[in-house]
């Protein structure tokens, strides 16, 4: 895997356009709309990866969640899939039914709720997630090599708190994170 320098980005730019509209912004608003703009061509680069790997295997990312979650969790309620995944319910339904296609998934009936299901994995799916999950980690810990373990860390923790403050949580505290 290449490793790109942060020399390499900087002498990539491209010269100011005289069309361009100048918008004024104050530190926090630029700060802001820098770190935007940062995380999504990081999600955006490092999903890529994500996505050729698994598509090697002739899943999506969202298949390759649902089989990943029910590996490491076992059974869930639809429900919790679909919010563990981030699709809709129509997502989590239309998902599923490919996953069960392809004999890797299962329904199961829900014994306190008959309108509730759970989603489980068959044995070949238990089989076919043990084989190809330790290769999606490594290609993961390689992609995000750019910064050490340490700073992963770090990085984790700062995004938590971003994610849980974006979704309406308590401002995160310097105790807090």
């Amino acid at each position: 895997m290449a490793t790109h320098t942060r020399a390499a980005a900087v002498g990539s730019e491209t010269p100011p356009n005289p069309e361009a509209h100048a918008i004024d912004l104050d530190e926090a608003s630029s700060a802001a709309l820098r770190l935007w703009v940062i995380l999504s061509r990081a999600h955006a680069a490092i999903a890529a990866h994500a996505s050729a790997d698994v598509a090697r295997h002739g899943l999506t990312l969202a298949e390759f969640g649902i089989l990943e979650a029910l590996y490491h969790r076992g059974p869930m309620l639809l429900g919790e899939v679909q919010r563990r995944i981030l699709v809709s319910s129509g997502g989590i339904t239309f998902l599923v039914d490919r996953l069960t296609a392809k004999g890797l998934v299962e329904r199961r009936t829900c014994q306190e709720d008959r309108r509730a299901r759970y989603a489980a994995l068959t044995s070949a799916g238990a089989e076919f997630v043990a084989k190809i999950f330790p290769e999606h980690a490594a290609l993961l810990t390689q992609v995000m090599e750019g910064l050490a373990v340490e700073e992963q860390c770090t990085a984790a923790d700062l995004m938590r708190a971003l994610g849980l403050f974006a979704a309406g949580g308590a401002p995160p505290t310097r105790e807090t994170r």
